[in-house]
């Protein structure tokens, strides 16, 4: 048995099923300690670029299991499930709008508490790579498999020795000027967004780098992934929202470490991430 505790509303994204990078049974943890009013799928829960591959792209159990753990929140909460498409689950696109009892598809959405309208968006519309070059964007996809792989490795060593689990690829992008310019510049085009949507807030995903700031009057929010940084965004009953980390308990205690690049790793990130060639996992 878990001790749920209620929020009125949980916002996921960038799970990925079908790839061997997905932390979902690290999801599935979480969802079973939770419910909800409302359940957000904000896009990319589904990766149908890896399942059409075969090979690598394998649907596993553990991502049956996550349906299953919705499933039994609709049933034994009367959650409401909204599943906003993303680029990797543009397989969907046929099916949107589509509603059934408290199960929604749609392409935006807008979510409105405590006067407050917030302007849902997976937020792929504003990466010209993934938006109209999906043929680069697939051929990038290669390059971030490789850098998810490397985080794997990383955190296989950590692990052994007792560490918390660390994202070594977030650290990595955080580091490389092209993508930190990348996620700025999608930020505010995202903004720039609910203003135009005459919305006081932004909630998005894509890009794996969970927020919750203020940008130019507009209350920016950004659920992050379960590839990377296993993140969500909880609300609270008084609308404001928080940013939650899940973080897998390891044998020992120990400080986390940063991971620290030298400037020749630096530069060579620099050439990978040069006309975003990681990006389009995101």
């Amino acid at each position: 048995m878990y001790n749920q505790k209620f929020y009125p509303t949980i916002v996921i994204s960038d799970v990925h099923l079908g790839t061997e990078h997905s932390k979902t049974q690290q999801l599935c943890d979480f969802l079973r300690t939770v419910n909800c009013e409302t359940l957000i799928m904000n896009g990319d829960i589904i990766d149908g670029w890896h399942l059409q591959k075969g090979g690598k792209g394998k649907w596993k159990k553990e991502h049956t299991d996550f349906f299953k753990i919705i499933m039994k929140m609709m049933e034994n909460h009367n959650t409401k499930v909204i599943y906003v498409r993303g680029n990797h689950d543009d397989f969907i696109d046929h099916l949107a709008p589509f509603s059934f009892n408290n199960f929604e598809i749609v392409k935006d959405y807008v979510h409105v508490k405590n006067g407050k309208r917030y302007y849902v968006v997976h937020g792929d519309i504003f990466d010209n790579v993934t938006s109209s070059m999906v043929w680069l964007a697939k051929l990038g996809d290669i390059g971030y498999t490789f850098l998810l792989w490397l985080n794997r490795i990383y955190n296989v060593y950590r692990t052994k020795n007792g560490l918390p689990y660390f994202s070594l690829s977030q650290s990595i992008k955080a580091k490389v000027k092209s993508a930190v310019s990348y996620i700025s510049d999608y930020e505010n085009e995202l903004v720039e967004l609910a203003k135009a949507r005459h919305a006081d807030g932004i909630i998005c995903g894509h890009i794996h780098q969970p927020a919750d700031r203020m940008i130019d009057g507009i209350h920016y929010l950004n659920s992050g992934d379960w590839v990377e940084t296993m993140s969500a965004l909880l609300e609270h009953e008084d609308g404001t929202w928080e940013v939650y980390m899940h973080r897998q308990v390891t044998e020992k205690t120990q400080p986390i470490e940063v991971y620290e690049l030298t400037d020749s790793k630096q530069k060579t990130m620099r050439v990978a991430f040069s006309n975003n060639f990681f990006n389009p996992f995101f």
